[in-house]
């Protein structure tokens, strides 16, 4: 099932518009204003965004352009009373696709069609290396003896992050800038576990990683 952030501060039409891509059998997450369509977007994968422009706190420019940081290759759609030449420049300078309100939902509903299958068709679902398959559309890794499927969310997020920058140094810092909100307070030891865990999964001796290495007083480093 594809999942959908959709931010409308407008609580009629932002109902309608969750209804309707409910029908179409999408999973929608629906937030009412800017900020907490970011926070929402560090908890969880989606395979599309539709921002409304105009919301209180930050708006939905704002908002593309820290999902874009955070996942690059995430569809996004805005949604905008804006008709003006220079917003729409802007909008499409910085997402996939712009509507104008009023508008049509069958219209709606069609682009975001168009934008899932592009997003399939760009997004790269099996990172294979050695003995390993990860899969992070359907959410499994596959080594020489075992299926697996039981990491958390943010396990996921973090082994994505990871693999989206094999060869470079992802500090600490980044990581919980990207995966946790700043309301939220992970303990000292949450990325270490998760770090151990992936040892578990990948490496053959874990006291002298191969894949999953530790960069010290900085963060860690997935080497192929």
């Amino acid at each position: 099932m594809k999942r959908i952030l959709l931010a409308e501060d407008e609580e009629h039409l932002r109902d309608t518009i969750k209804l309707n891509l409910e029908l179409e059998g999408y999973q929608v997450t629906a937030c009412n204003n800017g900020a907490e369509a970011i926070q929402v977007s560090k908890q969880q994968n989606f395979h599309l965004a539709i921002l409304d422009v105009m919301m209180p706190e930050i708006d939905g420019f704002e908002v593309c352009t820290q999902l874009k940081k955070q996942h690059p290759d995430l569809p996004v759609l805005f949604l905008t009373a804006r008709a003006d030449s220079n917003s729409r420049i802007t909008g499409l300078k910085l997402a996939d696709d712009y509507l104008n309100k009023p508008f049509n939902l069958e219209e709606l509903i069609l682009r975001v069609k168009n934008l899932l299958k592009r997003y399939d068709a760009q997004t790269i679902n099996a990172f294979m290396f050695g003995d390993f398959e990860i899969n992070f559309t359907s959410l499994y890794i596959k080594t020489k003896t075992e299926t697996i499927t039981s990491l958390s969310q943010r396990e996921w997020q973090l082994l994505n992050l990871l693999v989206s920058k094999k060869n470079l140094v992802v500090s600490r810092d980044e990581i919980l800038e990207k995966l946790w909100a700043p309301n939220e307070n992970p303990s000292a030891r949450t990325i270490d576990n998760y770090i151990l865990n992936f040892r578990k999964i990948f490496e053959t001796n874990q006291r002298e990683p191969q894949y999953i290495q530790s960069i010290r007083g900085v963060g860690y480093k997935f080497t192929i």
